[in-house]
């Protein structure tokens, strides 16, 4: 079995109002008045207040630390520029998340760390984040290290996957998960319904997790099971490139009309696996890849939002920061947990590329503390 013992987020300094955000938008797309209508009231619909950057440059006081002086930001920043950007910026953030999970566990030791997964699909160098996290973090340079890379908002769901593996063929084993993602570095000026799409709702995040092959004192999850399946008629709805400018998003609007058509096959067949149904599932953690899309998952498995609302509140504060997002809404969820949640169950998702469809179901174990011996 595996647990997850700790889990610890962090967000950049930067925290930008959503109406700067798309008055900055507006602005570098040039947009006609007509258009700059549109892309507010795209914005304003987003179930978003705020986002949080790496960068000064998208908020309210027009200034720039990244992008040109110009009003058409040219030169445009190249695919290199943005990397240069990552590497700054993503092993700090990195670490103020790994640094929640310490105190949260101040027993659990940097030098006892078996094995190091990282996630990401923003930024990519070498000797990349993993090995900067070993420098940083003071993790023992044998650790077993594995980086994720490209797969999107579901990442995280594969980071897990690999530590309960670890942990299953292992008793000693101690994997320390880091996701972490700059998406608002990848800005696209273009004017195309994609790129508004990715505009109104990216931005910038890391999560650490824990997770151990015993658990401990306190509120612990154990995955129990996990699904993954694929959506090909949505293959061309969402993507992530490689291009000259930076990353770039293809996020249809048909997107939550996939995800729709698939998360209740998604929701039975993962049940299936451990002999349960959707009336057994206590809690939800659903990745809030935009409003539309927590809809869609209430409308299909008939949901209020009440059960949905820690995924709207991460929405609300962060907007969607890919594979940490997940961990944000687990998060929410968990400051919540008592001891008499014990053995109730979170079921969660999260979708990306291709269209893949991610389901895990988790298991809440609460260890009370020990009873002290005279």
């Amino acid at each position: 079995m595996s647990y997850i013992t700790a889990l610890g987020t962090a967000s950049p300094q930067h925290a930008h109002l959503q109406s700067d955000i798309a008055e900055f938008m507006a602005r570098a797309m040039a947009l006609p008045q007509p258009e700059a209508r549109k892309l507010r009231a795209i914005f304003r619909a987003s179930g978003i207040d705020t986002r949080h950057s790496v960068l000064l440059d998208y908020g309210s006081t027009g200034a720039r630390t990244f992008y040109p002086p110009a009003a058409n930001l040219e030169p445009f920043p190249t695919t290199a520029q943005r990397m240069h950007l990552f590497q700054k910026h993503a092993p700090v953030l990195s670490e103020l998340a790994v640094q929640e999970v310490w105190r949260q566990r101040p027993e659990v030791l940097p030098e006892s760390i078996t094995h190091l997964v990282v996630v990401s699909c923003t930024g990519m160098y070498a000797p990349g984040l993993d090995i900067d996290l070993v420098k940083v973090l003071g993790l023992p340079t044998d650790v077993q290290r594995v980086c994720i890379n490209f797969m999107g908002c579901y990442a995280a769901f594969n980071a897990l996957k690999l530590a309960h593996q670890f942990c299953e063929t292992s008793p000693h084993a101690r994997v320390l998960v880091v996701c972490t993602e700059l998406c608002s570095i990848h800005f696209q000026k273009e004017p195309t319904e994609d790129n508004i799409l990715a505009n109104a709702l990216f931005a910038d995040g890391a999560a650490a997790v824990l997770v151990e092959s015993k658990a401990r004192t306190g509120v612990n999850l154990s995955p129990a099971a996990f699904y993954c399946d694929l959506a090909p008629e949505g293959e061309n709805d969402m993507a992530w490139r490689i291009g000259n400018w930076g990353f770039e998003m293809r996020l249809s609007s048909y997107v939550p009309k996939v995800i729709q058509s698939g998360i209740h096959p998604l929701t039975q067949r993962l049940l299936k696996k451990i002999d349960r149904d959707l009336s057994h599932v206590d809690l939800f953690a659903i990745h809030p890849g935009g409003k539309k899309i927590l809809e869609a998952v209430e409308a299909e498995l008939h949901l209020t939002k009440e059960q949905n609302a820690a995924a709207y509140r991460v929405l609300q504060k962060y907007g969607n920061m890919s594979s940490p997002t997940v961990l944000f809404v687990l998060k929410e969820i968990w400051q919540q947990l008592k001891a008499e949640d014990d053995h109730k169950t979170i079921l969660s998702f999260a979708f990306g590329p291709g269209l893949t469809l991610e389901s895990m179901l988790l298991h809440v174990v609460f260890n009370p503390p020990p009873t002290p011996t005279s």
